[in-house]
């Protein structure tokens, strides 16, 4: 039978958008109404950001209503406990089925992980992902400048009233709609790709794990390019300063220095100064190695056409050659 998800009409937000696209993905014969009249919204299955009741069982998703006391417990990287955040309903549908999302997707992805590992990446999701819409739709927190959050983006497609002045009621009606999917589409696609990043990252890490480190454990050697290697390298391997892989689109094999902690701009070392912005037969001339190609102005990362070049340039790097 026809699943009937309904939420409220008028202006859509972040959060309504990712709760229905969410339950749209996940029983796709639907049908969506948007509403405020208690009496359609009474026979759905599924009832997002409006209708005044949280009861997840029964399918109903609003943090609306007086005494509501729906939180998102979280914990420090110190293990030390954070203030409780109020969900929006992004977040209560994601708690209720996050985890059948993500292991809809790895399927369909033919990707095979165990139960810990998809419940990890539900996890990440809403820890990257919806907790700042959340934030955002209960005013907690503003998490971007200007236009250039999610929800900011998903705002800008609600339609004007430029574009609705010409329109009758059913016109207009039809456009809110209409904008509602683009909406939705745009929750859903940002959402896939995060997951295909993520689970790419999962199913990833052991090959990074196995990967041969040289210079007494200081180069990590991806034989592979393009694995994301950045986290498991940050929390695992303390004593990784530089990172050699092959770049396919390049021909190139690149040196990249290790971040001090996800996201940062800092590195655990620089390479070195004298390198800066040289290209080419500059950088090969300064150093010594012949198939030198680059090294950024901002020295993390820099690149040789063979591997004995990266390797090269990597143990220069480390001071383990006079020539630096």
């Amino acid at each position: 039978m026809t699943t009937l998800i309904a939420t409220h009409s008028g202006s859509f937000h972040a959060d309504d958008v990712f709760g229905v696209a969410v339950l749209a993905a996940l029983y796709p014969d639907h049908r969506i109404v948007r509403t405020r009249d208690p009496q359609e919204i009474a026979p759905a299955d599924f009832v997002v950001d409006v209708g005044g009741v949280w009861d997840a069982e029964r399918g109903r998703f609003d943090h609306h209503q007086r005494g509501f006391g729906g939180a998102r417990m979280r914990t420090e990287a110190d293990g030390s406990t954070a203030p409780a955040e109020g969900y929006a309903s992004a977040g209560l549908v994601w708690r209720a089925f996050g985890l059948a999302y993500v292991q809809r997707f790895a399927a369909q992805m033919e990707c095979t992980l165990d139960e810990a590992a998809l419940s990890q990446v539900a996890e990440d999701v809403d820890a990257s992902l919806v907790r700042y819409l959340d934030l955002v739709d209960t005013g907690a927190q503003e998490v971007a400048p200007g236009i250039f959050g999610l929800s900011s983006q998903i705002a800008l497609l609600n339609s004007t009233w430029l574009e609705e002045a010409p329109l009758d009621r059913a016109g207009r009606a039809h456009l809110q709609v209409e904008r509602f999917g683009e909406a939705m589409a745009l929750a859903r696609r940002l959402l896939d790709r995060f997951l295909l990043r993520r689970i790419g990252q999962t199913l990833a890490a052991d090959k990074v794990r196995a990967s041969q480190r040289l210079f007494g454990g200081r180069v990590l050697h991806l034989a592979d390019g393009g694995l994301p290697w950045t986290r498991v390298v940050v929390e695992e391997m303390p004593d990784v300063l530089l990172v050699v892989y092959p770049e396919e689109s390049s021909g190139q094999h690149q040196i990249r220095t290790v971040p001090v902690t996800l996201g940062s701009f800092d590195s655990r070392m620089d390479l070195p100064a004298a390198w800066a912005g040289l290209r080419e037969g500059q950088l090969a001339g300064a150093i010594g190695v012949p198939d030198a190609v680059f090294c950024h102005s901002n020295l993390f990362i820099a690149g040789a056409r063979s591997l004995e070049g990266a390797m090269r340039m990597a143990g220069m790097a480390l001071g383990i050659s006079s020539r630096t």
